[in-house]
């Protein structure tokens, strides 16, 4: 996720923590505990991309695909980051640390927010298409949600109002939902969120607000509330995402009944169950070749068809063609599985390129490859590696495993 959504989600579950405790002895106390447990729990959830220092470890673009959601990103290395957070607060917070020593909650609380920030920042990256690998060292594969739009506004909306009511300041208030309404009708105007999505929105804005208003000062049920639709909003994507890519790879197999599906990287729109872009690779061992494609799909194409989607997070299709009522091809790679394999056994920076890659697009003409789950991305396409014959290897290459180890593996013909 970026991290203006993990500081949100950040400051919200902190505030949740905070008004569930016992009241502090005094005021002066309470105040330092309410800014101490939102400040603990959104460093915490953006904690873990501290890994961009790493970025310059590898040439590029290696540094950023293979450390970016690196080792920080893993439930081994959660902990020690979690107590080096919290040593910092207390060496450089005074008032925090003497309230640390002088009350048991403020205690549990800091525990609370330092710990479920980190975690809730491994969960908010597995929901996209993007991966993670926490179980490392104990295996470096990737694990993909394929669920959630790495921008997704229906945090923002559902956490932010009720902490912008809960604001003692009413400038302060009034300037942020201003933004916040302005940003979304920014996202409609450029075809990033569909008026029907901006308009459930505004609604779910109301409800939480309005649960927040009506709960008091010390009440909480707007941030309930929030966070209760954020967690149904990710579980209805996980539903719509396994079922629009079931209804893909049969539509991808009867356009090429001889290839096997390998992988539908799922790709949401933001705040809209119903729309999909997606990156497929398919594999024809017996012809030696592989074949990537990209398009749209709409869970429900007699109420919403697939061009009807927004269309500003998809790009210029190159050409378009219906693979089914409900999915559109708007893109496709061919490329050579024996290609491939030898640049992955002869070029080092190949190699370690492939341990990110999930959909890996050579072009054989020029010798590039790019990932194509970002062909469409506004500044071009940040996974590109221009591979060269006369290299050094580059040292320290993590060892995750190779998304597509199973492209990449040879296999007799017929039993791919």
């Amino acid at each position: 996720m970026d991290n203006i959504t993990h500081s949100i989600i950040g400051f919200g579950v902190g505030e949740l923590v905070h008004r569930s405790l016992p009241v502090e002895a005094d005021a002066p106390s309470q105040r330092v505990r309410h800014r101490l447990l939102l400040v603990s729990c959104a460093l915490a959830s953006n904690f873990p991309d501290l890994d961009l220092v790493l970025n310059k470890l590898l040439p590029n673009p290696l540094g950023y695909l293979l450390h970016h959601r690196g080792h920080t990103h893993t439930a081994l290395l959660a902990l020690p980051q979690a107590l080096l957070l919290a040593a910092l607060l207390w060496l450089c917070w005074p008032s925090a640390r003497a309230l640390l020593k002088a009350s048991r909650p403020a205690r549990l609380g800091l525990a609370l927010s330092v710990g479920l920030g980190f975690a809730l920042h491994l969960l908010m990256d597995f929901t996209n298409s993007y991966g993670i690998h926490p179980w490392y060292p104990f295996t470096g594969r990737w694990f993909y949600g394929d669920m959630v739009f790495i921008v997704e506004p229906l945090f923002w909306v559902a956490i932010s109002v009720p902490m912008a009511l809960i604001m003692r300041w009413r400038s302060l208030r009034m300037l942020g939902l201003a933004c916040l309404f302005a940003a979304l009708v920014v996202f409609a105007v450029k075809g990033y969120l569909g008026w029907t999505s901006f308009a459930a929105l505004l609604a779910i804005a109301c409800a939480c607000g309005a649960m927040q208003w009506r709960a008091g000062a010390q009440g909480r049920a707007g941030l309930v509330l929030a966070l209760a639709v954020s967690a149904g909003f990710i579980a209805v994507q996980g539903v719509a995402s396994h079922y629009g890519r079931e209804q893909i790879s049969a539509a991808l197999l009867k356009a090429d009944p001889g290839v096997r599906v390998m992988d539908v990287a799922m790709t949401a729109f933001p705040s809209q169950p119903l729309c999909w872009s997606y990156a497929s690779v398919e594999a024809n061992e017996k012809q030696g070749y592989y074949r990537l494609r990209r398009g749209v799909a709409s869970l429900a194409p007699t109420w919403l068809a697939p061009m009807a989607c927004p269309a500003g997070l998809v790009g210029s299709p190159e050409a378009v063609q219906a693979l089914s009522p409900d999915v559109q091809q708007f893109g496709s790679v061919i490329a050579s599985l024996p290609a491939l394999r030898m640049l992955k056994a002869e070029n080092c920076q190949v190699d370690a390129w492939l341990r990110f890659a999930r959909m890996p697009a050579l072009m054989l003409s020029t010798g590039d490859l790019s990932d194509y789950r970002f062909a469409t991305t506004p500044r071009g396409n940040f996974t590109t590696l221009h591979a060269t014959q006369a290299v050094k290897c580059p040292e320290g290459v993590p060892t995750w495993g190779y998304p597509r180890e199973d492209l990449l593996s040879l296999h007799p013909p017929g039993k791919l």
